[in-house]
C-alpha cells in the first residue's frame, strides 16, 4: 500500500477515534465527516438521524460501501445521593472491563466533566467484596472528578439524568503496527473508506461502476443503515471489523470475509466474488462465521431494500472491549476494496 494512503489512513484513525460519538451523541463526527469529505472534493450528504453519505462517482450497478461511527458508551441514569453517578449502557459496553476507566460526561448544555468508571468503596483495603461481579445496574458507578458530596452539588454543575457519557479509548500503537484503542469496531473501517475516497480522488479514478460511501451512526444499538440507500443501488456492503477468536481463522493482520452471522447468511454471489478476488490478488484473508455478529447491511434488508449484501473487515481482536487490530488488516481490507471494485 502506498506510504501516502497508509499514513492518511492512520491519521484518520486517529483523528476519528479522538472524537467522543457514543450513539445518540454523534455530531462532532458527524461534522468532522462532512468536513474531510469536503476537503477531498466530495460533495457530502447529512442524514436527518445523523449519517453522512457520498457519491464517489462511477455508472450503473450501484454499490453502497458503509461503516458506523457511532461507539459504545453510556448514559446517566441516576445521580445517587453521595455524588456518584450511575448509568445505562450504550450498545454493547461491557461493565467488567470499564472498571477504572476514565470517562467524559457531556451535558446538554456543553458542559464537559471527567470521571472514573468504579465499584463503590473501591479500595481493597477496606472492602471485603470489592470482587464480586461487575454490573451497570447494581455496584458500578462513575466518580466525578468534582468536590461534589450531594446529588444537589452535582446538578449544581449541570449534570442530569440523560447526559451522554464517553469512555476514554486510549489509542496506541505499538513498534510492531499493532493498534490498540477501544472503537476500531468501526472507525478503523471509516478510516479505510475516507482513504479509499482520496485514492480515488488523487489518482482520478472513476469507479468501474457507481460507488456511493456511507457512515452511520445508530448502528450499535441495531439501525444504523435502515435508511439512506439511493436509487440505483443493487448491492451493499458493510466494511466492519472481522472478529479473532476460538475457532475463527482470521486474525489482525488479515481482512474477514463474513459468510454468515446472527442474521443468516450473507448473499452468496457477492461473498463468493470476494472470495475470489481475494485468492487473485494474493492478500490475506479469512472466510468465517460470526454466531452473535450482526451488520448495517442486514438492517437494511429488514427494512425493505431489495438489494444483495456482504460484509468484511479488518481483523479485531477483543471486541466491544480493549480492541486490537494490525496496519497489516487494515491495509489488506482497502486493497480488498479497491480491487473487488476494480
Amino acid at each position: 500500500m502506498n506510504e501516502v494512503y497508509k499514513s492518511y489512513m492512520m491519521e484518520q484513525l486517529q483523528n476519528l477515534i479522538s472524537i467522543d460519538s457514543p450513539t445518540g451523541f454523534t455530531g462532532g463526527v458527524q461534522k468532522y465527516l462532512c468536513e474531510e469529505i469536503t476537503r477531498l472534493g466530495y460533495t457530502p450528504e447529512c442524514l436527518h438521524k445523523g449519517g453522512v453519505r457520498a457519491d464517489l462517482g462511477g455508472e450503473g450497478n450501484g454499490l453502497m460501501l458503509f461503516a458506523h461511527c457511532d461507539t459504545l458508551g453510556a448514559i446517566v441514569r441516576d445521580i445517587q445521593g453521595n455524588g456518584r453517578l450511575t448509568v445505562s449502557r450504550i450498545g454493547g459496553l461491557n461493565p467488567n472491563n470499564v472498571e477504572t476507566e476514565h470517562v467524559k460526561v457531556y451535558t446538554r448544555f456543553g458542559e464537559v466533566y471527567e470521571g472514573t468508571f468504579q465499584v463503590p468503596n473501591a479500595s481493597s483495603h477496606v472492602n471485603a467484596h470489592v470482587n464480586n461481579a461487575r454490573s451497570f445496574e447494581e455496584n458500578l458507578e462513575i466518580v466525578l472528578d468534582e468536590i461534589v458530596k450531594s446529588d444537589d452539588d452535582v446538578r449544581a454543575l449541570g449534570i442530569d439524568r440523560g447526559d451522554f457519557v464517553a469512555v476514554n479509548p486510549r489509542f496506541t500503537v505499538t513498534s510492531k503496527g499493532y493498534i490498540k484503542s477501544r472503537f476500531l469496531d468501526d472507525k478503523a473501517s471509516a478510516a479505510i473508506l475516507l482513504t479509499y475516497a482520496k485514492y480515488l480522488k488523487d489518482e482520478g479514478i472513476t469507479p468501474s461502476r457507481k460507488v456511493v460511501i456511507s457512515f452511520t451512526m445508530y448502528e450499535e444499538v441495531g439501525h444504523g443503515a435502515a435508511c439512506g440507500i439511493p436509487e440505483g443501488i443493487c448491492d451493499i456492503m458493510a466494511v466492519d471489523m472481522g472478529c479473532v477468536g476460538e475457532g475463527l481463522g482470521c486474525t489482525e493482520t488479515m481482512v474477514s470475509i463474513c459468510a454468515k452471522d446472527s442474521g443468516g447468511p450473507y448473499n452468496y454471489d457477492m461473498t463468493t466474488d470476494l472470495i475470489r478476488v481475494a485468492k487473485e490478488n494474493g492478500l490475506d484473508y479469512a472466510v468465517d462465521i460470526y454466531n452473535f455478529y450482526g451488520s448495517d447491511v442486514e438492517v437494511s434488508l429488514k427494512a425493505g431494500y431489495d438489494v444483495r449484501h456482504a460484509l468484511i473487515g479488518p481483523g479485531v481482536y477483543a471486541s466491544h472491549g480493549y480492541e486490537r487490530t494490525h496496519i497489516k488488516g487494515m491495509e489488506n481490507t482497502f486493497k480488498l476494496v479497491k480491487a473487488y471494485i476494480g
